[in-house]
């Protein structure tokens, strides 16, 4: 089963809920520039609401027309709503995932879930992660490379990092608020260069500060490729040999080995940057991904791969549905869990 890992969606039931009960918790529906935009907490707004995410029938087509069988199913990151307060973020957290469970329950055998979990409050989102995987058959969560600001070295994650680690579940790492205090308001640089560049510096943090190193069974994705890691682990390995006063004080393991641990989607947009992505990671640690259905996606991940200079049999497999399908066959194995199976369930209570 061809296997995109990296694509969005707002299920029309999480509209309706947020504009009915959302201000309950502190999340509106407001008017925007180009439509409708979130407001969450009173001081974080993202924008616009784009309906194609809740367009379950082009989500099909797409998938039919391109080859993709199976897509793993992750919200807009700008509703991760880590700026909500701990009670109302872990409310908001149980119901988002309650709704894309039975989003992706609708189709069981075209979709899987990726929950989202209040990273603002550690152990509330360790719990809701253990909810997500053993009660909602959810296959991972999809995290922000920061957390209302904070970097995610530094947002005392450890009960959370523990949770997925024990779950040996997908945590899908991806941008938001790219490079906070840098102008990137030109030329749609803060998408072409700001995402790419926060994930790179979020990972990072993530290396030296000893978090990959205290949890080498976490599994975690990169998306967009791994942003600018894979063209300069070298800089990092040489950081880590050269000045170790200032960056081997928390890891006992060289940048290289720790970025093997990790896996990466293909939307690199270029079958050449993929190559080098497979030979520096290995054809192993890449994953299939569309970003679906944003404009900076690849509208054609298969053929992308495809394309791929020297790639082989093997390799295709492999990234295409061999390593995802390895991954999620021992979803929640160690916590205890069933299979990751489709969701489903009641239909979602108040927010309140």
């Amino acid at each position: 089963m061809i296997t995109d890992v990296h694509a969005h969606c707002i299920p029309a039931e999480l509209i309706r809920l947020l504009r009915t009960e959302g201000p309950d918790i502190g999340i509106e529906v407001v008017p925007g520039e180009s439509g409708e935009d979130v407001l969450i907490a009173g001081r974080v707004r993202s924008g616009p609401l784009r309906h194609v995410l809740s367009d379950v029938a082009a989500r099909l087509a797409h998938m039919d027309a391109t080859g993709v069988d199976v897509q793993l199913l992750s919200g807009w990151v700008d509703l991760t709503a880590y700026a909500l307060e701990g009670n109302a973020g872990a409310t908001y957290a149980r119901r988002f995932n309650q709704i894309l469970a039975d989003e992706a329950g609708r189709f069981p055998d075209r979709f899987r879930a990726l929950a989202t979990v209040p990273l603002q409050t550690p152990g509330a989102a360790a719990e809701e992660l253990a909810h997500a995987v053993a009660e909602l058959g959810m296959v991972g969560v999809e995290i922000a490379t920061t957390v209302d600001g904070m970097d995610l070295d530094q947002a005392e994650l450890d009960p959370f990092w523990a949770a997925a680690e024990e779950l040996r579940c997908l945590v899908l790492l991806h941008p938001y608020a790219p490079l906070a205090g840098v102008d990137l308001s030109r030329n749609f640089l803060d998408n072409m260069v700001g995402r790419p560049a926060e994930t790179t510096v979020a990972v990072a943090h993530l290396f030296f500060s000893g978090v990959l190193d205290r949890y080498p069974g976490l599994v975690m994705c990169v998306v967009h490729g791994g942003g600018f890691l894979p063209y300069q682990l070298g800089r990092m390995e040489r950081g880590h040999t050269a000045v170790p006063h200032l960056t081997a004080r928390h890891i006992g393991t060289s940048p290289r080995t720790i970025a093997r641990r990790l896996y990466y989607d293909t939307v690199l947009h270029s079958p050449e940057a993929i190559r080098f992505l497979i030979d520096t990671m290995g054809a192993d640690r890449v994953l299939l991904g569309s970003d679906y259905p944003f404009e900076m996606g690849d509208p054609d991940p298969v053929t992308t791969v495809d394309a791929v200079p020297g790639l082989d049999d093997d390799e295709r497999r492999a990234i295409l549905e061999g390593n995802v399908a390895a991954l999620l066959a021992v979803v929640g194995r160690q916590a205890g869990a069933g299979s990751a199976a489709g969701g489903g369930g009641a239909r979602p209570g108040p927010l309140r």
